[in-house]
């Protein structure tokens, strides 16, 4: 198969989706989800209290299974969430819900990608916590095109299953890749510079510089996601202090890293 899908020439990529996601993963060298709502969002909240994350791919009977088999309590849908079973994909119900160490938190989306990455690094970024990941990232020496990190916009599914772009991971994941480039921007050893010239220059794909051209450009970012579709459907179902959580800006420090199969701190 062709591979102009890669974006190879560049050291920061952009892309949306499961399939984007196993895509760029085979010329990445890691890989970053968004879904800021509100999957890791969620992850950065428990992951802040010490909690390790395994993200699981099916909301279904068998993700009772997997919890059982990895001793861990499970995150149940929003609306079923009890006092023996708090905790759930609300990020706002895991902030109240009592201290868990081990929790299997099912998501189609973002645990889909997270599994599309195979062996690579995979850490879960959000507008809460993209300084952080940028600078994780930096240190660690990704974004040159020889260790390319790839941002991966989970977006959301219509009712016929396929992909829905979402305003709020294009945001989330422009944040984490205007915060890299103001990071490798100054960091020089980590940035490529031109034969012909000492400037260190970081290359971000076409694709990555829109999005994080459209969070730069955008006035009000906790507006747009609550004004957005996806904010409105949450408002209206009664979940606004998820939004609110979601949109709180570089307020976390953690860093989750998926390593043996959970999410966990690793900034």
């Amino acid at each position: 198969m062709d591979d102009w899908y890669l974006q190879s020439a560049h050291g920061v990529r952009f892309e949306w989706g499961p399939t984007g996601a196993a895509r760029l993963a085979a010329d990445a060298a890691c890989v970053v989800v968004v879904d800021v709502l509100s999957f890791t969002t969620s992850v950065t909240v428990a992951v802040e209290a010490g909690t390790r994350v395994f993200p699981y791919r099916w909301r279904d009977g068998t993700a009772a299974t997997f919890a059982k088999d990895v001793g861990a309590d499970l995150a149940v849908g929003r609306r079923m969430a009890t006092a023996s079973s708090p905790w759930s994909l609300s990020p706002a119900a895991l902030r109240r819900a009592p201290y868990t160490p081990r929790l299997v938190l099912p998501s189609p989306n973002g645990s889909s990608i997270a599994a599309s990455a195979g062996e690579l690094p995979v850490i879960a970024g959000a507008l809460r916590n993209a300084t952080a990941v940028s600078q994780w990232l930096v240190r660690e020496g990704y974004g040159t095109t020889e260790r390319p990190i790839a941002v991966i916009a989970s977006g959301e599914r219509w009712p016929d299953g396929s992909l829905r772009p979402a305003m709020e991971d294009l945001l989330g994941a422009g944040a984490i890749i205007a915060a890299l480039q103001k990071q490798l921007g100054t960091a020089h050893v980590h940035v490529h510079a031109r034969a012909d010239s000492p400037v260190p220059v970081l290359s971000l794909s076409p694709e990555a510089s829109l999005a994080a051209a459209a969070f730069r450009t955008t006035p009000d970012v906790a507006a747009a996601v609550t004004a957005g579709v996806s904010g409105r459907e949450l408002i209206d179902g009664g979940f606004a202090d998820d939004v609110a959580v979601a949109t709180e800006r570089d307020v976390c420090t953690a860093v989750p890293v998926l390593v043996d199969g959970a999410f966990s701190d690793r900034g």
